[in-house]
């Protein structure tokens, strides 16, 4: 009986705070927009609702995070 092949699972944490897009960049959301909001421009709020993307220092972590994003 075949041994089964081992796998990297997934982090659930990382699958929560990044997404890889279609064409293969990680992105992430900007931080500053949770609390004390009312003292922020319009503008930055909307800015920091867009998402970004991961530094290219970070980004092998985080690929080694998600396992199954990749293409």
């Amino acid at each position: 009986m075949p041994r089964p092949v081992a796998r990297n699972k997934t982090k659930k944490s990382a699958a929560k705070r990044f997404k890889i897009s279609a064409s293969g960049k990680i992105l992430r959301s900007r931080s500053g927009r949770r609390h004390l909001a009312a003292s922020k421009s319009n503008s930055n709020k909307r800015r920091l609702a867009r998402r970004t993307l991961v530094d290219k220092t970070a980004e092998i972590h985080v690929k080694e995070s998600l396992p199954f994003g990749l293409k």
